[in-house]
C-alpha cells in the first residue's frame, strides 16, 4: 500500500477513536460537543473517486453511529457533507481548486477557514435537525448548532495549523 492509502487509514482511524473516547464525552454546558471525525471529509483529497470518498463518509459517519448509539444521524450529515463538498469547494477557493492545483496545505488562511465554516456548520444543522426532529424545537436546533460550531470549527483549524505539512 502507499504511503497516502496507509496516511488516510490511520487518519480516518485516529479520528474515530478520538471522537468516541474523548470528544463524545464533552458535553459543555449542554449544547457544546465538538465533531472533529468532519476533518477526515474537509482534508480528504479533492482528486480522489468521489464514489470512494462518499462510501468512505458513509462508513465513517456510521462507524460513530455506531459507538454513540445515533441511528445513522451522523451517517447522514457525513454524506450529506461529502455530497456538497465539490461546491463548497468552488466557492471557497474559485479557480485555484476548478484548475485541480490546489493542496490544503498551500491555501489562504481566510479560503480554507470559510471552506470549514461552511461544511461545519451543515454537518451540525443536519446532525442536530434529524436528532431533534421536530421544527418547533428550531431554537434549540439553531443553538446547538451554532455552539457547536464554533468549537468544531476552532478544533479543526488548531488540528489543521498542528499537523499541516507546508510544501
Amino acid at each position: 500500500m502507499s504511503n497516502n492509502i496507509v496516511g488516510h487509514i490511520v487518519r480516518f482511524s485516529v479520528l474515530i477513536l478520538l471522537q468516541v473516547l474523548v470528544l463524545n464525552h464533552i458535553n459543555f454546558l449542554g449544547h457544546i460537543n465538538p465533531y472533529l471525525y468532519i476533518l477526515f471529509i474537509i482534508l480528504y483529497p479533492t482528486a480522489n473517486n468521489r464514489a470512494t470518498f462518499l462510501l468512505l463518509s458513509f462508513l465513517l459517519g456510521i462507524t460513530i453511529d455506531m459507538f454513540s448509539d445515533s441511528g445513522g444521524v451522523h451517517a447522514a450529515a457525513a454524506v450529506t457533507i461529502a455530497f456538497i463538498r465539490p461546491i463548497v469547494l468552488k466557492f471557497s477557493f474559485g479557480s485555484v481548486y476548478e484548475h485541480q492545483t490546489m493542496r490544503f496545505g498551500n491555501v489562504e488562511f481566510g479560503s480554507m477557514f470559510t471552506y470549514i465554516t461552511i461544511l461545519t456548520i451543515v454537518h451540525h444543522f443536519i446532525l442536530f435537525s434529524l436528532e431533534v426532529f421536530n421544527v418547533l424545537e428550531i431554537i434549540l436546533i439553531l443553538k446547538k448548532t451554532l455552539l457547536s460550531s464554533i468549537f468544531t470549527i476552532l478544533l479543526c483549524i488548531i488540528t489543521n495549523i498542528i499537523f499541516s505539512r507546508r510544501h
